[in-house]
């Protein structure tokens, strides 16, 4: 410590009472539409139409959530067994190549790597909605709509994730390193494996926690492939729940609150990785 900061009287880092309030309204805002689904789906019909509403919740959510998964037609316990299985392959298939790939493009030359990095990154310009026509001729032409092979294939892998470990890698794992290990002996994939994952486990956590809510909320394209099959996500089921002429929004929303949960525990777990890596990604860059 230099002699000029040693009687310098550390700096209160705490926020005054207005940064307290601007925090408190942010957590109102973001948590009261839950809070409101909670209250919807475990209230009933009388209560739910009753002017002003009541925001206390009622009592009524096991019968609710039995009616939702009884329901004919809906296949709603099949939509999260469904969405489970989507998730977590395409979340453990985006990892996998999504960093090798950013390790192939952070650290090994070959010819033509940069423009197909450029290539990599105008991709994410282009939205979904325009290749939906093509993809949904490309999935019935190899008979795999309707089922979740339609739905897994196209989200293998993601440009986002490939350019976020491209970037994390480039400053997470030194040069001199992988040159010592290729010095030993070592392959690229034994390089990758050893030296590259271990690096990268925040990013990983991040990027897996990204793609696993990202992938669990996907609606247009599941509803496109697989919309009156037997085969639904949770997302589908739940448009099945809120179809008719007559909506009863207390089931919706029970259904709603199911499908949250998942996402609200994964989130209470990872949360602190989350912010652990997008910090170190930020103190490296």
């Amino acid at each position: 410590m230099r002699p000029a900061e040693m009687g310098r009287a550390p700096q209160d880092t705490r926020g005054n009472w207005q940064t307290y309030l601007l925090l408190l309204l942010a957590l109102f805002l973001s948590a009261f539409p839950l809070y409101w689904m909670f209250v919807i789906a475990t209230s009933t019909d009388e209560a739910v139409s009753r002017i002003p509403p009541s925001v206390i919740p009622g009592d009524q959510l096991l019968t609710n959530l039995r009616e939702v998964f009884t329901m004919q037609d809906v296949y709603f316990t099949a939509s999260l067994i469904n969405s489970v299985i989507v998730a977590g392959v395409v979340t453990a298939s985006t990892l996998f190549f999504c960093s090798l790939a950013g390790f192939a493009f952070a650290k090994l030359r070959f010819p033509g790597r940069d423009k197909l990095m450029i290539v990599v990154i105008l991709t994410l310009t282009v939205p979904n909605q325009l290749g939906v026509v093509a993809l949904y001729i490309l999935m019935g032409k190899l008979g795999w709509n309707g089922t979740l092979l339609a739905v897994i294939a196209p989200s293998l892998v993601s440009a986002f994730g490939v350019f976020y470990m491209r970037q994390f890698i480039t400053h997470a794992v030194p040069d001199e390193l992988v040159e010592s290990a290729r010095m030993d002996g070592a392959l690229t994939l034994r390089v990758y494996w050893s030296i590259v994952v271990p690096a990268i486990r925040p990013a990983l956590a991040v990027l897996g926690l990204l793609t696993f809510v990202a992938t669990w909320n996907e609606f247009q394209w599941p509803l496109i492939t697989l919309n009156g099959t037997e085969f639904p996500t949770s997302m589908v089921a739940l448009s099945d729940l809120a179809s008719g002429n007559y909506v009863i929004y207390r089931r919706v929303l029970a259904g709603a609150f199911v499908a949250t949960v998942p996402l609200l525990v994964l989130l209470l777990v990872g949360g602190r990785q989350i912010v652990r890596g997008i910090m170190e990604g930020a103190v490296k860059s």
